[in-house]
């Protein structure tokens, strides 16, 4: 059986897209951030920790599987979607929205750099390794929450997932039976 695969995409601008980046032990991408900082990375001044995180946000045609109810599906973002999203997340200034776990707001981290890949070969990307494509969205962020960065440096967060609203999942296949409890309601009224 093949798996029934949904691209999201942005249909309202006002609704749609990025609304928060949260730090996670396993990102969906399957993409983990590389942190940098003095033990990591040789900068021209190694006085300090910059306490910086650089990573993907999303990847183009990147399968993401997902389970609503009883459903399994994957996601995909196409790279015009991506594109755009990064565009509306940084001109609607949400680079200090961050959680962690998709569960915990935090304060204290900020979106220092974001940018799509357009040209793999030259892109900035290369000097961290992150192995691009091309149409990824990369985020660089300054973590100066104490905890966070210890929780960085000690493995627990690896990588960005995001926090969103997209188009696309009302393409999602209904049942039978939930083709028939909808019906139900349309013709009740509900």
């Amino acid at each position: 059986m093949v798996m029934e695969e949904i691209e999201l995409t942005i249909k309202d601008k006002l609704t749609d897209g990025v609304f928060a980046v949260s730090l996670v032990e396993n990102p969906a991408i399957e993409a983990n951030f590389l942190h940098l900082s003095s033990d990591v990375i040789q900068l021209k001044v190694i006085d300090e920790e910059r306490r910086i995180v650089v990573g993907f946000a999303l990847i183009p045609e990147k399968r993401i599987p997902r389970k609503i109810k009883d459903k399994v599906f994957n996601i995909y973002f196409s790279k015009e979607t991506i594109s755009e999203t990064q565009e509306l997340f940084m001109s609607q200034m949400k680079g200090n929205n961050f959680t962690t776990d998709h569960n915990q707001k935090v304060q204290g981290i900020a979106v220092i750099e974001s940018w799509i890949v357009e040209d793999p070969k030259h892109d900035k990307s290369n000097i961290y390794n992150l192995g691009a494509n091309g149409g990824e969205w990369v985020l660089m962020s300054k973590i100066n929450n104490d905890k966070v960065w210890a929780d960085v440096k000690a493995g627990k967060f690896k990588g960005y997932s995001i926090e969103a609203m997209f188009s696309g999942f009302e393409d999602l296949e209904m049942s039978e039976d939930e083709k028939l409890i909808q019906e139900l309601r349309r013709i009740l009224g509900e």
